[in-house]
């Protein structure tokens, strides 16, 4: 048997999508031990053939395209596409719902924080380690009353040394001093504390005299004197505004002068200590100070 292909005539070779074949060739079976047979093989061949439309008998036989696979890829294409857009809008709308939760929670958290700083005294102020405290004390004011550390519990206060015929820093200091006295002027609870490093020039009616010319509330600014070295032991281990080792063994021998004053809050702690020859640093103190008015630390037991 032998095989020719002869080719297609011109505009019968187009494919499915109306394409045109360049190179198509239809065989031709021509049986040459039975020429009959070849007819009929030839003839059944044409009319089973199936052109692009899938119909059979065609005069344009082509090759065959099944479009459901596509079809059904691209539905579920579709699918996929809705599902996900659903998930994407049911997000959003559950995004929205735990935002107003969110804020919601958060309004509570922050009323029930309010109402804690509110019924309890000190609960925002930020728990700070205090420098040192303030250890008990008795001396004399400027009207010779006894004056101790019991007295100024509850008050913010402010502490300092100096003496009264003094030609150097402490008339600047007390200056400064001032400054802070008229910033709490109207305050209650808040005062200051003077004591002298010269109790054997300053008595007490020396502190009085010094005190009237200063024309303050000697109830609000206060003056002591007292024995040496219990002044002396104050400024340098209650108030810690002098080193310790500043300390001769003959109490005689020893005089302390020092431009620093410590800020003591309600508890008796003291919180910082600053230069009061800094204009600077005294605007810090009085800022701090009045955040302690304000926001008092939880009383101790």
């Amino acid at each position: 048997m032998v095989v020719f292909f002869k080719s297609m005539p011109k505009g019968k070779g187009s494919n499915a999508h109306g394409q045109a074949d360049h190179a198509h060739f239809e065989p031709h079976i021509v049986n040459d031990i039975d020429p009959e047979q070849g007819k009929r093989a030839e003839k059944q061949r044409q009319e089973g053939a199936v052109d692009g439309t899938g119909q059979r008998g065609s005069d344009s036989p082509g090759i065959p395209i099944d479009l459901s696979k596509h079809i059904t890829k691209v539905h579920k294409s579709n699918a996929v596409a809705k599902q996900r857009l659903a998930v994407l809008y049911l997000c959003i709308l559950m995004s929205k719902k735990g935002w107003v939760y969110l804020g919601f929670f958060g309004g509570l958290i922050g009323l029930f924080y309010f109402a804690l700083t509110q019924l309890i005294p000190g609960f925002s102020t930020p728990k700070v380690t205090p420098v040192s405290y303030v250890r008990p004390f008795q001396f004399r004011n400027q009207d010779g009353q006894p004056v101790t550390e019991k007295d100024f519990l509850g008050k913010v206060y402010v502490t300092e040394f100096f003496f009264t015929t003094c030609k150097g820093i402490c008339p600047r200091m007390n200056n400064n001093m001032r400054s802070v006295y008229e910033a709490f002027e109207n305050e209650p609870n808040f005062k200051i504390l003077s004591h002298t490093c010269d109790p054997d020039t300053d008595s007490v009616p020396q502190l009085k005299k010094y005190s009237d010319s200063m024309q303050v509330d000697t109830r609000r600014w206060v003056f002591v004197t007292g024995r040496k070295d219990s002044l002396y032991t104050a400024a340098r281990v209650s108030y810690t505004i002098d080193d310790p080792a500043n300390n001769p063994a003959n109490i005689e021998d020893d005089f302390l002068h020092t431009q620093f004053w410590a800020l003591v809050d309600q508890n008796g702690d003291v919180r910082k200590v600053i230069d009061g020859l800094k204009p600077s640093e005294v605007k810090e103190l009085i800022e701090s100070a009045r955040n302690l008015l304000r926001n008092p630390p939880l009383k101790k037991s």
